[in-house]
């Protein structure tokens, strides 16, 4: 019953400071400020989407960041607002009490609250991650609104373990996600925009313009990590406890990983191989799509990519067909029976070559007789194409080329024949033998 009598109390009293605030003069000049404040806000933020040209200011932009700039210019209003009841708030903190500015702080921080939630959602596409930092955003504001934000922050940083002589809280670590999160956007963000300068310089070769996509990629990350935690005030020097550690999971278990990076510089330096080569390793044959860190992709023309760790490509044997010259030589092989005139057939091979589309125009064909079989002559036809692209498909139209000359010459391709002869008695009565027609 104590506690009801208190409770009620206590409603009655908020109520009655509630109910007294708002017929205090000052509520209704606090109201009206704040309008005055949105009204700026809201006439800043119209002129300043009038005067920015969005296509012509961020052209060439990384994409990223061309959607962070349009949502900064959208979001301009809010920032005029919350930069105006700012300033009215100071001044009003230095002219007055404080009570008599409270509103204005309030609409202050749900502002900025507003602002940092539309600035950092417009870069997530995660819908959890959304909702993660709308939360923490709101629940900031509320904690700054009531008061209560620092104690709690001196509450996070109050827990803590040590490792290594590093100090590990729950506040250092909420810090270090943060700051570490938009560190590495912005690493991204700036390896993707040197990306698109590297590869617009027509000097340099695929091969060193991967390498140095991935040397400048790995270089912004890295020093991304460091400055935030110098930022958190983590010494590096501190974390020499877990390079034991580090060292024996690369000597173990991540071996394998390290000699793929290890091997994927290596032939990036050595432009053994490089974008769009055609590549025949082991059974499997493509072209190369992509360089990655671990792994090249190799485009079999068919739907299937072979992802061929960068190691296989060190120790095994690598059939490079466009390694110093993109001129390939596409064989074919035919035969014919003795009835032919061997001559005759290598020049009417030699002008089908020719007239193989694909076929070069300054290295003439060629074909030579290779062997005398049971079953007839055989004989090899060469010829030059500029790109190894479809050889297959060449050599097919190689191929129905030499049928349409052999049907009009009256050539023809020998093709297996059996006999079959019974010696030492007569077949068994039951055996029917069907003569061909």
């Amino acid at each position: 019953m104590i506690d009801l009598t208190q409770a009620y109390e206590a409603l009655l009293a908020a109520a009655s400071s509630v109910g007294a605030e708002i017929t205090s003069p000052w509520f209704y000049t606090q109201l009206g400020m704040i309008i005055v404040a949105l009204g700026i806000g809201l006439g800043g933020g119209a002129l300043i989407k009038a005067r920015v040209d969005m296509t012509k200011l961020t052209m060439g932009w990384p994409a990223p960041l061309r959607m962070f700039l349009r949502v900064v210019v959208d979001s301009a209003w809010t920032a005029i607002f919350a930069l105006v009841v700012i300033a009215i708030r100071l001044v009003m903190l230095h002219a007055t009490w404080p009570s008599r500015s409270y509103l204005i702080g309030i609409s202050a921080k749900l502002a900025l609250a507003w602002l940092v939630i539309r600035l950092v959602t417009s870069i997530l596409r995660n819908a959890f991650l959304i909702r993660v930092v709308s939360v923490s955003a709101w629940c900031v504001a509320a904690l700054s609104i009531i008061g209560q934000l620092f104690p709690v922050l001196d509450a996070l940083d109050s827990v803590s373990i040590e490792i290594g002589g590093l100090r590990l809280s729950p506040l250092l670590v909420l810090k270090l996600v943060v700051l570490l999160a938009v560190a590495l956007w912005l690493a991204n963000i700036g390896s993707n925009f040197f990306e698109g300068r590297i590869k617009q310089t027509g000097d340099l070769t695929p091969s060193i313009q991967v390498l140095l996509i991935k040397l400048t990629r790995i270089g912004l990350m890295v020093a991304a990590i460091a400055m935030v935690m110098s930022a958190v005030g983590i010494n590096l020097q501190a974390l020499a406890v877990f390079s034991g550690a580090v060292g024996v999971g690369i000597g173990f278990g991540l071996q394998k990983i390290f000699g793929n990076f290890i091997s994927g510089v290596i032939l990036l330096a050595d432009k053994s191989v490089k974008p769009g080569d055609l590549v025949t390793i082991g059974e499997n044959s493509g072209k190369i799509s992509a360089m990655n860190t671990r792994y090249i992709s190799v485009a079999a023309g068919d739907g299937r990519e072979f992802l061929i760790p960068n190691e296989d490509l060190i120790t095994q044997k690598v059939v490079n067909w466009t390694y110093t010259d993109k001129n390939t030589l596409v064989k074919v092989a035919f035969a014919t029976n003795y009835d032919a005139d061997p001559r005759v057939v290598c020049k009417l091979a030699v002008e089908v070559a020719a007239g193989v589309p694909r076929a070069s125009k300054t290295k003439p064909p060629g074909c030579i007789l290779t062997e005398f079989t049971d079953t007839g002559m055989k004989f090899a036809l060469t010829f030059w194409i500029a790109e190894p692209d479809g050889m297959d498909g060449v050599k097919s139209e190689a191929m129905l080329g030499l049928w349409d000359a052999f049907k009009r010459e009256g050539i023809r391709v020998p093709y297996p024949v059996r006999e079959l002869r019974v010696r030492g008695g007569a077949l068994p009565v039951e055996t029917i033998v069907e003569m061909p027609q």
